[in-house]
């Protein structure tokens, strides 16, 4: 059986995430009993979810444990296989962690899903037509429920999520506007995924300019937003937002390293009886096929281009990660293994 290189959580981090918080061993991959897969990963996928999950905290999900491979999506191929649905060759997307190698017991609902390389690269699976797409499908059509000519912003937009996202908004005819960091993933957005507006956070570090940018890039104010970072610029949308505005919660990752992200006026909810609602993909898989029969279709198409920061090899997880929760990559994050 093949070595296996993987990473550890080694320790919690205090405030912000470090390398040292990772630890790299190589065991030996153990034999397969009946019903039991194993995949050679091709592809590693970093999300910002990860960072909360490395806290010892109360959440939606279990922190992950010490001493344990990092959780993490994987897209491979069947090496080896002791389950009569998957044979040696098949390409796979499931949560392998940070490793080279996994083992899967693969009649577990969920633990695999074969996917289809004909029309989608196989990396895609783990973004614009995985986890992310659908996250962004999820928030987009079962909170904001667009409507054809309203104006949805969504932060973090030039990344997995806020790219679908914007894709599919498009596609219900709805005016959408992009807030990401830099020139380059502005110009993205705008000349690439067809947002008809992009704001430069960065231009903007404060709540009294980044309403401003708000205001002139959404003139008829905000109907819908897709919320990934939090802090003001969330402050912002909500002086901006519409009566009956509706906000999906996904993720704020401007909070990811433990410091509180209080809101400047929450009165706001009240006076523009807003819709606020957080939610978790994974607790809504009854929507995954349908979610993923779309962005399939929109990435067959050309309508979505994902772009993909790809790290090379296992060993260069830890940076890329870290790296990814400061906005260094542009669109998907992968590791290449």
């Amino acid at each position: 059986m093949p070595q296996n290189t993987q990473i550890l959580l080694d320790n919690r981090p205090t405030g912000e995430a470090t390398a040292s918080n990772f630890k790299t061993v190589t065991t030996d991959t153990p034999a397969l009993a009946d019903g039991q897969v194993l995949v050679r990963h091709h592809y590693l996928s970093l999300d910002p979810y990860m960072r909360g999950r490395m806290n010892d905290s109360k959440s939606y999900a279990a922190s992950q444990p010490l001493g344990e491979v990092m959780i993490g999506g994987t897209a491979g191929e069947v090496v080896e296989s002791r389950h009569p649905k998957y044979q040696p060759g098949d390409l796979v997307v499931g949560m392998g962690g940070w490793q080279q190698y996994s083992v899967v017991d693969a009649g577990e609902p969920g633990a695999l899903r074969k996917v289809d390389t004909t029309h989608v690269p196989l990396s895609h699976y783990l973004g614009a037509v995985g986890m992310p797409g659908v996250t962004a499908w999820y928030g987009l059509v079962k909170i904001i429920e667009p409507k054809v000519g309203e104006t949805l912003v969504v932060s973090a937009a030039s990344g997995a999520v806020g790219s679908a996202f914007g894709a599919l908004a498009k596609a219900r005819g709805c005016r959408v506007v992009g807030i990401a960091g830099g020139p380059d993933k502005c110009r993205y957005l705008t000349d690439e995924l067809g947002f008809d507006a992009a704001i430069d956070h960065r231009q903007h570090p404060d709540l009294k300019s980044m309403s401003q940018a708000l205001k002139a890039a959404c003139p008829n104010g905000i109907d819908g937003y897709f919320e990934n970072v939090g802090g003001h610029i969330l402050d912002a949308v909500l002086l901006r937002a519409n009566a009956f505005a509706r906000i999906a919660v996904c993720g704020m990752i401007a909070g990811y390293d433990g410091a509180p992200l209080p809101l400047q006026n929450p009165a706001l909810i009240l006076v523009n009886r807003m819709k606020i609602q957080g939610f978790i993909v994974s607790e809504h898989m009854e929507v995954w096929p349908e979610a993923l029969k779309e962005l399939g279709a929109l990435v067959g198409s050309g309508q979505l281009r994902p772009r993909e920061s790809v790290a090379q090899g296992i060993e260069s997880a830890p940076e890329a990660f870290l790296g990814l929760l400061k906005g260094k990559n542009f669109g998907k994050q992968l590791v290449k293994l």
